[in-house]
């Protein structure tokens, strides 16, 4: 901070030498101090003035747009004539959506996987397999070896529920909360990682 010259006055007569503060221009005389006090201080005060626009001013971040909903199905239960799955039916409830075929390759390691998930959860998971462009004997042949116990709807070619998931490649795997709204998504074959992740997201807001 710029303060008064207190130099002994070395521009009066009899002085014995100049010091530094008339070697200055700028700290030569009292009254130029002050104006160079006055005009920092204003000089902060503006600065401040400004930051405090700048502040006010900027615009509040826009909050994040809540998860996609996911689309209501009711489609056919395979191997149960007369029977359906329907999201619908678990409202209130999150729900794991998992779509695949029996002739899908990465699906012979993945749906055995989520059959030994569902059966250690004892019904605590819902999850829902829905078997795309598919031949019924062969989905039930497969659906069978990998010890399948999750409702399993059926959504035959042209899949409109399949598509309508904006799925065009299986496996996929998509995580609902208790709003029904997607979390979580897993493109190809799910890992145990990916599933202990996505059983978290759907789950935290419960708690």
């Amino acid at each position: 901070m710029i303060t008064q010259d207190r130099d002994p006055a070395p521009d009066q007569p009899g002085s014995k030498g100049r010091g530094w503060g008339s070697r200055l221009g700028l700290l030569r005389r009292p009254g130029r101090a002050r104006t160079v006090t006055y005009w920092c201080a204003g000089l902060v005060l503006l600065v401040a003035a400004a930051l405090i626009v700048t502040v006010v001013a900027a615009p509040a971040k826009k909050a994040a747009p809540p998860p996609q909903l996911a689309k209501s199905f009711s489609v056919p239960e395979l191997g149960h004539a007369g029977v359906t799955v329907s999201l619908a039916a678990y409202a209130g409830r999150p729900v794991i959506v998992n779509f695949f075929a029996s002739w899908c390759v990465p699906c012979r390691q993945e749906t055995p996987m989520l059959a030994h998930f569902y059966a250690s959860q004892h019904g605590r998971v819902v999850l829902l397999g829905i078997d795309a462009n598919d031949e019924t004997p062969a989905a039930l042949r497969f659906t069978a070896k990998a010890g399948v116990r999750y409702p399993v709807g059926t959504d035959p070619f042209p899949s409109p529920v399949t598509t309508s998931y904006g799925v065009y490649a299986l496996p996929q795997t998509f995580f609902l909360n208790a709003q029904h709204r997607i979390v979580f998504k897993v493109i190809g074959a799910v890992t145990s990682s990916k599933l202990a992740r996505g059983v978290a997201l759907m789950n935290q807001d419960r708690g």
